[in-house]
């Protein structure tokens, strides 16, 4: 009888300690796990440079982002959406003939880079939050139609640095400012 008593003791001990091992391996999984999940995504073989969110002159418009996407890798790819921390949303458009409509999808060839710029091909980024200011960052995220994401920094401008007189000649050095003579 003392056999029986001792085994199952001993059956209950071993029992408590495979428990116990396992409820402190399962938490450790789970982590590896979340961190897998969490890890950041990049799309092989693409790169983004030149990244740039332009904020707008008027208050509630969509700021606009512009950057060079390069596909250095053997196999056309096919961008299908943009995220930009900071906006209620974003949509890649592009701009010809005058006219702005919606893409919902861009393949890229290999070895290719497509220029995201005034006038052609850009990202609007709708509600840009106050967050988003002049000489800061925001995070770009581009999704392809395979799921990858390929996420980068981008710099902010003011609109107002980008206006339409931006491109004049403002060189005034010739002309005389000698106003002692005027009447104010």
């Amino acid at each position: 009888m003392k056999n029986i008593a001792f085994s199952a003791a001993l059956g209950a001990l071993v029992l408590t300690g495979s428990l116990a091992a396992c409820s402190q391996s399962a938490p450790e999984q789970k982590a590896e796990e979340t961190a897998e999940a969490t890890a950041p995504d990049a799309k092989p073989g693409m790169s983004l440079a030149k990244g740039q969110l332009t904020l707008p002159i008027v208050a509630g418009r969509p700021a606009a982002v512009y950057f060079e996407l390069t596909n250095g890798g053997k196999e056309p790819v096919t961008l299908v959406s943009a995220y930009v921390e900071g906006a209620s949303s974003a949509e890649i458009h592009e701009t010809a003939g005058g006219t702005m409509k919606k893409r919902d999808s861009i393949e890229i060839k290999p070895g290719e880079t497509l220029a995201f710029a005034k006038g052609g091909l850009h990202v609007m980024a709708f509600e840009p939050s106050e967050a988003l200011t002049a000489g800061g960052t925001a995070e770009l995220t581009l999704t392809f139609a395979d799921g990858d994401k390929l996420s980068a920094p981008v710099s902010i401008t003011s609109g107002a640095e980008k206006s339409e007189m931006s491109g004049m000649d403002h060189d005034m050095s010739g002309m005389d400012h000698d106003m002692a003579g005027m009447e104010h």
